[in-house]
């Protein structure tokens, strides 16, 4: 799988959201009503995302684009920030970028929006059999990073 280049910078803030694809198709009924079921399980999230580059970071991306990925074509392996955290993501773009466009004295910003493979969601497990873990995962890993991580006095 072709990776995002090492070395430049993940997505701004800045405009920076998920749009799922529906799951969902509908039949009008006789009636007027609408039956609505789930036409596919794995469905495809579009991220817009915008990037602020030096020169030489967006030198790199448009070579990237261009020469690795072929215009844009073919599939690469991005980090993307989403609610389960800073993971790598399967996607691809959905149509050539926008920019660069100069920015201040000496920055480039680009902007694309990317189809992920596959919607980040947490595994079903945790949803149906452990809802308050999810909930409280804030202090879980407070606790890691601060109690756990010191020294023991034995």
């Amino acid at each position: 799988m072709l990776a995002y280049p090492e070395g430049l910078p993940t997505p701004q803030r800045e405009g920076y959201g998920f749009d799922p694809v529906s799951p969902m198709t509908s039949t009008k009924l006789v009636s007027g009503r609408s039956e609505r079921r789930r036409a596919f399980v794995s469905t495809p999230t579009v991220a817009t995302v915008t990037w602020l580059l030096t020169p030489s970071e967006a030198q790199l991306f448009e070579g990237w684009f261009e020469y690795v990925l072929l215009s844009g074509s073919l599939p690469f392996e991005c980090p993307l920030l989403t609610p389960l955290g800073l993971e790598n993501y399967r996607a691809q773009f959905v149509d050539i970028y926008k920019g660069p466009d100069l920015i201040g004295v000496d920055f480039w910003k680009i902007s694309a929006q990317v189809s992920l493979f596959k919607r980040p969601l947490i595994d079903k497990e945790w949803v149906t059999d452990a809802p308050e873990y999810i909930l409280g995962s804030d202090i879980f890993d407070i606790t890691m990073n601060r109690v756990w991580t010191q020294p023991r006095n034995d």
